[in-house]
C-alpha cells in the first residue's frame, strides 16, 4: 500500500445498513480541520478537549443539516492511529451515514483504503505488525476460543514472545561481530560451546511458537470433516447430531443422501465444516453414482476423514476406505455385547452416547495434543509469521552447522543476521511496501 500519511482519511467504521447507530472516522494531520468545516455546535471540534465528547449537527456545502450527531477528538499522539483523530456517531441506515461521510470528503478528507486506519497505527508505532493481524483475527472470530486468541495476540503477547526471540538472537550475535571486528582487543564471543548452548536455546523457542501454526490454521480457517461410509451408516444422523438439528433427511432407504451436503459447526471451540455424502457403494444407479464420485472427491479433499461403520455388522471385517481415516462405530443403541466391537471410537447417533468422546478424539487428532482445552504457549501463529519463523531456523541450523564444522566466524554471523532479518519480519522490524499491502488490503475498510 504505497498511500501518503499526509493525507487525512475517512471512512464508515460500522456495518453499512440499518442499525440504530453508525460512526465515520476521521483520521489524519487534517482532521480537526475537516471536522471543524462540517460540524456545528456549541465548540468546534479543534476547540474540543480531547477524549471529550459534543452534541451537534453535520452540514453540507449548501448548510443544510445532514445529520444530528455526537463528535469525539481523539488528540496525536493518543489515538487509534496515532494522528489526529475525530469520530462522527450519527443515525445509522444507508443514506445518512453516506451522506455525512461525503461531506466529509468535500471538506478535505478522502476516501480510505481497507486497513489503512490499522496500518497507520503500525507505522506510527503505536502496534507491532502481529498486533496489526490481530485486530482482523479478532473481527473475524468465529468462536470464542479464536476470539481469545486474536486478544492475548493483540494485546501483545505473541509480539513479547518475537521480542525475546530478538533480544536472544541480537546478544549472540553482538558477542560474535564484536569478536569479528576487534580481535585484538581479546572480546570472547563465548566459547564454541556456551554459544551453540545458545543457538540451541534459540531453536527450542522457535519450534514451540511454530508449533502453534497448526491451531492457528484451525482456529482463522477451521477444518473440513467428511462423513464417509456405506449407506445406512448413519452419517446423516451423525451431522444432524454434530449441528443439534435435523439438517439431513435420515431414511432407512439406502441411497437417500445422493448430494453433498456442507454445513459449519462450533466443536470443541474450533470452526469445523462438516461434509455428509452419499454413502459408497457399487450401483448402477446413474445419479447415485455421481453422488458416490462427489462423495470421494469430497473426503479425498477433507482435513479429517470419518469412516462410520454400522456396529451391528461389527462381526464382519471392515477395510478402511482412506489411509488416514477415523473408524467409527455407529448405532450402539442396537449392541448387547460391546466386548466385539474393535477398539474404535464408538457411538449412538440416536441417544448421542459416545459423541463427546467422538469430538474429543477429533480435536486431538487435528490438534496433535489430548487435551482440547490447552494451547501451547498461548499463543497462535499464522501462516505469514510461519514462514517467516522457518526461514529464521533454517538460518540458525544453518549457523549451528557451520560452529560444529568450525567454520569462520563470519559466515556463523552470516545466518544469524539472516536468522534475526528474518524473525524480524514477524512484529513488522522489517518491513516492506509488499508485506504490508498483502496484509492491510484484506482488512475491512474503515478499520
Amino acid at each position: 500500500m504505497t498511500l501518503s500519511r499526509e493525507d487525512t482519511i475517512a471512512a464508515l467504521a460500522t456495518p453499512p445498513g440499518e442499525g440504530a447507530l453508525a460512526v465515520v472516522r476521521i483520521s489524519g494531520p487534517r482532521a480537526l480541520d475537516v471536522a471543524d468545516g462540517i460540524f456545528r455546535g456549541n465548540r468546534l471540534p479543534s476547540a474540543m478537549e480531547e477524549r471529550t465528547i459534543a452534541l451537534g449537527c453535520i452540514l453540507d456545502i449548501k448548510g443544510e443539516t445532514v445529520d444530528e450527531v455526537l463528535i469525539t477528538v481523539f488528540r496525536n499522539p493518543r489515538s487509534y492511529t496515532g494522528e489526529n483523530l475525530v469520530e462522527i456517531s450519527g443515525h445509522g441506515g444507508s443514506l445518512v451515514p453516506a451522506r455525512v461521510l461525503a461531506t466529509a470528503f468535500a471538506a478535505g478528507a478522502r476516501m480510505a483504503k481497507p486497513g489503512e486506519f490499522t496500518e497507520r497505527a503500525f507505522l506510527n508505532g503505536k502496534i507491532d505488525l502481529t498486533q496489526a493481524e490481530a485486530v482482523m483475527d479478532l473481527i473475524s472470530a468465529q468462536t470464542p476460543r479464536a476470539a481469545r486468541a486474536a486478544t492475548a495476540q493483540l494485546e501483545g503477547r505473541l509480539g513479547t514472545e518475537i521480542n525475546s526471540l530478538r533480544e536472544e538472537l541480537l546478544e549472540g550475535l553482538a558477542h560474535l561481530e564484536a569478536f569479528i571486528d576487534f580481535p585484538e582487543e581479546g572480546i570472547d564471543p563465548e566459547n564454541g560451546l556456551a554459544l551453540r548452548k545458545r543457538m540451541e536455546s534459540i531453536s527450542a523457542h522457535l519450534s514451540r511458537l511454530l508449533a502453534t501454526a497448526n491451531e492457528g490454521r484451525l482456529l482463522r480457517e477451521g477444518i473440513s470433516i467428511a462423513l464417509c461410509g456405506a449407506p445406512n451408516a448413519g452419517k446423516s444422523s451423525l451431522l444432524n447430531r454434530l449441528l443439534g438439528t435435523e439438517r439431513a433427511i435420515v431414511s432407512p432407504s439406502p441411497g437417500t443422501t445422493r448430494d453433498t451436503i456442507e454445513e459449519t459447526a462450533i466443536l470443541g471451540g474450533y470452526p469445523f465444516r462438516i461434509i455428509d455424502a452419499a454413502g459408497l457403494r457399487e450401483t448402477t444407479d446413474p445419479v447415485e453414482k455421481e453422488g458416490v464420485e462427489r462423495a470421494l472427491r469430497a473426503a479425498e479433499l477433507a482435513d479429517i476423514r470419518l469412516h462410520l461403520v454400522d456396529a451391528s455388522t461389527a462381526a464382519r471385517p471392515t477395510s478402511p476406505i482412506f489411509e488416514d481415516e477415523i473408524l467409527v462405530m455407529n448405532k450402539l443403541d442396537l449392541i448387547n455385547d460391546r466386548t466385539l466391537l474393535p477398539n474404535a471410537p464408538a457411538i449412538s447417533c440416536l441417544t448421542g452416547e459416545g459423541i463427546t468422546l467422538l469430538v474429543d478424539t477429533i480435536i486431538a487428532k487435528v490438534t496433535s495434543r489430548a487435551d482440547s482445552e490447552s494451547s501451547p504457549d498461548g499463543a497462535a501463529i499464522n501462516a505469514r509469521h510461519q514462514g517467516c519463523l522457518m526461514r529464521a531456523g533454517d538460518a540458525l541450523n544453518a549457523a549451528i552447522g557451520l560452529l560444529d564444522d568450525g567454520g569462520p566466524p563470519e559466515l556463523v554471523a552470516v545466518e544469524l543476521r539472516n536468522a534475526l532479518d528474518a524473525i524480524g519480519e514477524v512484529a513488522g522490524e522489517a518491513r516492506t511496501e509488499e508485506i504490508l499491502g498483502k496484509i492491510f488490503s484484506s482488512f475491512c475498510i474503515g478499520k
